[in-house]
């Protein structure tokens, strides 16, 4: 658990449940907890994402992965230990309210459970040797990736006491942002460096997946990718909040190399 949990990364999702806090002008250190039980369940994701029985992947953040170091039995119960410390070290969490926790737990679960993570992924395994359509393929996307990204933001201004306006324009922001970073997965899959990305480019190619490029050309993933960036600032904007950190991080995710 902790070798693939120490193996780096950008830590994304806890950066934005964070960044939404500090929007909302709380103490960050209130979703320390929770940032790193959204991780926690993001890793394990990693783990048997890499597994032979789906994306069969050698290399994980420039690391051997996890199956590779321990083999495979050990693997998925890592992946399992992740999962389910990530409830444990929430539901522990001696800063937040009864309220907050009930809401978090219910809300992580729906988000990386059948009705989001895991039924994406499930739907992107199936999608494998099949032409997609663009509905489709968003269709696993806003599962896949969306809704645990959107849950960082959600998450964030749960702890942060959002209204129920800031959060909605929340939801609509981190949406957005979802799509947008799966755009830029997908065309750094094409045209990403090995030794930045950690993993190696072409997957998607060799697993036959439909992909933003692969439907709707690179230029045209591209375009795809600066319309998604542009209205999650606008709903971001329309929080009338101090939203600098929250733009620097939808800034890095239009431009990330890795």
């Amino acid at each position: 658990m902790n070798y693939s949990l120490q193996a780096g990364g950008k830590r994304i999702r806890p950066l934005l449940l964070l960044s939404t806090i500090h929007a909302l002008g709380e103490e960050i250190e209130k979703g320390i907890q929770a940032a790193c039980s959204l991780e926690m369940i993001h890793t394990y994701s990693l783990i048997h994402d890499d597994l032979p029985a789906m994306d069969n992947d050698d290399l994980r953040r420039g690391k051997p992965t996890n199956h590779k170091v321990f083999g495979e039995a050990i693997a998925i119960l890592a992946g399992d230990g992740l999962l389910t410390y990530s409830f444990q070290c929430l539901a522990k969490d001696p800063l937040l309210t009864l309220e907050q926790k009930v809401a978090l737990l219910e809300l992580l679960a729906q988000s990386a459970g059948p009705e989001g993570m895991v039924g994406g992924q499930v739907a992107d395994m199936e999608g494998e040797n099949k032409s997609l359509t663009l509905e489709e393929l968003q269709y696993i996307h806003e599962n896949k990736t969306g809704k645990l990204l959107s849950y960082s933001v959600l998450a964030g201004a749960i702890i942060g006491g959002a209204t129920e306006e800031q959060q909605a324009l929340f939801h609509q922001f981190s949406q957005h942002l979802g799509l947008a970073f799966q755009i830029q997965d997908d065309i750094l899959d094409i045209e990403g460096d090995q030794e930045k990305i950690g993993k190696p480019v072409g997957s998607d190619q060799s697993n036959h997946k439909s992909t933003y490029p692969s439907l709707l050309t690179l230029e045209g993933a591209k375009e795809k990718l600066k319309v998604h960036i542009e209205a999650a600032q606008y709903f971001l904007k329309q929080t009338k909040l101090d939203i600098t950190f929250l733009n620097e991080i939808t800034q890095l995710i239009a431009q990330r190399d890795h």
